[in-house]
């Protein structure tokens, strides 16, 4: 989401190992390429290019991914200071508007608002993009039932599947939009729900060894948890590789909200046994527990989405070994991203080749999608800051 320069609480003792500048002028080049295959009309965000395709399939701001690709745009704008990303970045915004109108929208109102209307915030400082990130952060939460402790995913799926209350782990990430909102003119309330949030998914989401289910079921009546189950994953007792991503990204970030030391443990012990378990190119397949591996699709967003996490989670762990550890399998994923054999170049004019999105229903397998090229961009961010506020002083 927002991209934070953390406090270094201990000195870097390695070489860099990727060129970020490199790195991040390649995803210029590609969103410019983006641009100029953008249609007009309603259907103008990009979502995902099928690995059999080599242009984007569209969606509009109702759609989960829309914030993605604004978000990619006001990061360029940030690192590179060129107005023309601003413009483009400011349009594609806009487009999201409606989203903070429609009270309970969806539960990925993080997701959309935050990374379009937060990093626009950040930037610019409008007045109109905080009003409408404080009105979707209201709508958030009144997804919120207080019986059960957690925010409401997937409303339709309560007829649906039949679940009273369901909660994903993705639903993690969203909270960032109910702790800005909190610190930035809006209700405390909205603090303490995301915290409470976070404490209740620490408690029932995840089994003995820390890998993490990809919807729980609650009971509306009792707040009590039903089950565990998948609905992306290979099953229901599977890691899913993005779920367990979303956990790691969305404890860490927790953590940097309240600095509440649960948190950063638990933070590490989700990524401790993802990291354990990954291949050693360090991308990981679609789900861990797959029995086609190693003929299993990979997910390159799901390397994308730990690479930022763990680049923010090393600055927060104060043991040494701990936070090189955490940042050298961060830039290992990222040199693997960044090679020929992960970067979309001419292929097409994604960032990234090889991610997999709903893989039981058989959408987005092996595709290039919006969301891996958003993280993607964000932790070469985050590690070209981390290298220049820790370069040696000049003499």
């Amino acid at each position: 989401m927002i991209i934070w320069l953390l406090p270094s609480v201990y000195t870097l003792g390695w070489a860099q190992t990727i060129n970020t500048a490199r790195e991040i002028a390649y995803c210029a080049d590609q969103a410019q390429k983006t641009l100029n295959q953008i249609p007009p009309g309603d259907y103008n965000i990009p979502r995902g290019i099928d690995h059999d395709k080599n242009v984007w399939r569209y969606v509009d701001y109702h759609d989960w991914c829309s914030g993605f690709w604004p978000g990619i745009l006001w990061d360029l704008y940030a690192v590179t200071h060129n107005d023309k990303w601003k413009i483009q970045a400011d349009r594609f915004t806009r487009e999201l508007t409606p989203l903070s109108s429609q009270s309970g929208f969806d539960h990925d109102l993080g997701f959309m608002v935050l990374n379009s209307f937060g990093q626009g915030y950040q930037l610019t400082k409008s007045t109109a993009y905080k009003q409408v990130i404080l009105r979707s952060a209201d709508s958030l939460a009144t997804l919120f039932n207080p019986r059960v402790g957690t925010i409401l995913s997937w409303p339709q799926m309560v007829k649906k599947m039949g679940w009273p209350h369901n909660t994903i782990i993705d639903n993690m990430i969203n909270l960032e939009l109910l702790f800005w909102a909190s610190k930035n003119g809006g209700s405390h309330e909205l603090y303490d729900i995301a915290v409470r949030h976070a404490e209740t998914t620490m408690r029932n989401h995840f089994r003995p060894d820390y890998t993490s289910y990809h919807v729980v079921v609650y009971d509306t009546v009792t707040g009590k948890k039903i089950k565990g189950i998948t609905h992306q994953g290979y099953a229901d007792s599977s890691m899913w590789a993005r779920g367990q991503s979303w956990a790691i990204y969305g404890f860490t970030m927790c953590y940097r909200e309240t600095r509440k030391a649960e948190f950063l443990n638990f933070a590490q012990k989700v990524a401790d046994v993802y990291l354990q378990r990954l291949p050693a190119d360090r991308i990981p397949y679609w789900d861990f527990n797959d029995p086609a591996i190693p003929n299993a699709p990979r997910d390159a967003s799901a390397a994308a989405v730990t690479a930022s996490a763990l680049l923010q989670l090393s600055g927060f762990v104060s043991d040494k070994a701990k936070a090189d550890y955490y940042y050298k399998q961060a830039v290992a994923m990222l040199t693997t991203l960044s090679s020929a054999a992960y970067q979309s170049r001419s292929t097409n004019s994604a960032f990234l080749l090889h991610s997999t999105g709903h893989h039981p229903a058989g959408s987005e397998i092996d595709a290039s999608i919006i969301y891996a090229d958003y993280y993607y961009l964000e932790a070469l961010m985050r590690l070209q800051k981390i290298n220049r506020k820790n370069l040696p002083a000049s003499r």
